[in-house]
């Protein structure tokens, strides 16, 4: 701008006060605390009562059980070719702890592939059990008769399941349901005949089929744990039974996993750009949020010790039509007692909210910490990101009892560990570098234990994308 030259506003009138622009060179700006998109309502971390850990092991101590076999089958793709991973095997019931992996993977060749489509039955209830049918892809009915005749759902079965192994045991089997291909079944059956025909010529295979009676033999109540003897309304003289309760020889012991990372801060930047806040206590904020996240998926997701994997088979369900219904939600309900709390992803919740909607049902709330909470008969959803949701855009739903004093599901940490800021939750300084760099090493220690399986339930497969 020359000299003398006007300044003029955007209507073009010379200007008469100092602009907007100028001004803020002289004002001091007004600024928040960081932020981060990261950071979730963590209601699982919340709600999950903690347990003090003493030497960094929690042991589980059971009653001890006679199960044999119980869970899911995986296998692998190559085109449309599915087999059976072969050490997979072993989850039948006829065929747990069988380690001759040379007959096993025998076995698996030959599993020959079936293909079933909508509606189309699968075994016929009252025929022989001449094949174990094992459920590579998509969801099966198992239709039994009603009390009045009619035709009842008598389970789902989805990825993974497998059903007739009984054949294995017994050759005189006989199908008590029909199993009848809800959505296209890929399925792999490995017949009776198949199994018997190697047996001759796998003496490891042969004794071990012979020796099934073995465990069948011991008296145990449904859930599989050894019976303790009982006497009851008899009168007189009568003889009463002596027993014991016998414990299980070796019991799973958790270990605390943790979750570290070294932050750095420069000190310069930790002397000179203290004003109006702290750096230091920004960036430790930060870091403990991340952890936080981070710890919460751990505790679903783990492989060892996250609740999606330690939950028994015999406690995942299927939805009946693959979106959450209120009906999925009773019976997820009716497999424990004293229901604290379910978790779901807030996709799923969303959902479910719709099938309620297009019945007509409305769930509750219950007011939780001063929150307003989606409930389903008087037990909280919490949400929960940390539940994956697949490229089939299904996801899972978690119900649980909690508490070590109710046999349920309880978090593990260690209290009082050096530098604690929180429970179980450290931050310790490691020096200044030659580089005039700070470090902090923030670190967590954690894990989850599931006391008795039934303290835990899983819906999966939900279906999170259909509208109808």
């Amino acid at each position: 701008m020359s000299v003398g030259e006007e300044i003029r506003t955007e209507q073009g009138r010379p200007q008469q006060s100092l602009a907007t622009g100028a001004a803020r060179n002289l004002a001091t700006t007004t600024k928040s605390t960081p932020q981060m998109q990261e950071i979730s309502s963590r209601w699982l971390l919340r709600m999950l009562p903690w347990v003090q850990v003493q030497g960094g092991t929690y042991r589980v101590n059971r009653r001890l059980s006679y199960s044999v076999g119980d869970g899911r089958v995986t296998f692998v793709k190559t085109g449309d070719q599915v087999r059976v991973i072969p050490a997979e095997l072993g989850e039948l019931p006829a065929l747990r702890r069988f380690e001759d992996l040379a007959v096993l993977e025998e076995l698996a060749q030959r599993c020959r592939q079936r293909e079933f489509g909508p509606g189309e039955t699968i075994a016929s209830f009252g025929s022989a059990v001449d094949e174990v049918y094992l459920l590579a892809h998509g969801r099966a009915e198992k239709l039994g008769t009603g009390p009045y005749g009619d035709d009842a759902v008598l389970g789902v079965l989805a990825d993974g399941a497998y059903f007739g192994d009984q054949c294995l045991a017994d050759p005189d089997a006989i199908w008590e349901y029909t199993a009848r291909a809800a959505t296209a079944c890929t399925v792999l059956a490995l017949s009776r005949q198949d199994v018997a025909q190697l047996a001759e010529r796998a003496d490891s295979l042969r004794t071990h089929l012979a020796g099934l009676h073995a465990v069948p033999a011991q008296r145990t109540n449904k859930y599989g744990e050894k019976e303790i003897d009982l006497s009851a309304g008899h009168v007189g003289e009568a003889d009463i039974p002596g027993t014991y309760v016998d414990y299980d020889a070796a019991p799973r012991e958790y270990e605390l996993s943790v979750a570290q990372t070294v932050l750095r801060i420069h000190t310069r930047v930790a002397d000179l750009y203290n004003q109006p806040m702290n750096q230091t206590e920004q960036q430790l904020r930060l870091t403990v949020e991340a952890l936080k996240e981070r710890q919460e998926h751990e505790l679903v997701n783990n492989r060892e010790f996250g609740l999606l994997s330690n939950c028994e088979y015999d406690q995942r369900l299927q939805p009946h039509a693959g979106v959450p219904s209120p009906d999925d939600m009773d019976e997820l309900l009716s497999r424990r007692r004293g229901s604290k709390m379910f978790l779901a992803h807030p996709r799923a919740i969303s959902a479910f909210g719709r099938e309620c909607t297009r019945r007509g049902v409305y769930p509750d709330t219950v007011e939780v910490a001063g929150h307003h909470v989606p409930a389903w008969r008087g037990v909280p959803i919490f949400p929960c990101n940390k539940i994956p949701i697949s490229d089939a855009r299904t996801t899972s739903i978690l119900c649980m009892r909690t508490g070590e004093e109710d046999a349920g599901v309880i978090g593990l940490q260690q209290a009082g560990i050096p530098d604690e800021i929180e429970p179980s939750l450290s931050v310790r300084f490691m020096g200044i570098s030659e580089q005039a760099i700070m470090s902090y090493l923030v670190t967590a220690y954690y894990s989850a234990a599931v006391l008795v399986p039934d303290a835990l339930g899983v819906l999966e497969n939900v279906e999170i994308g259909r509208w109808r």
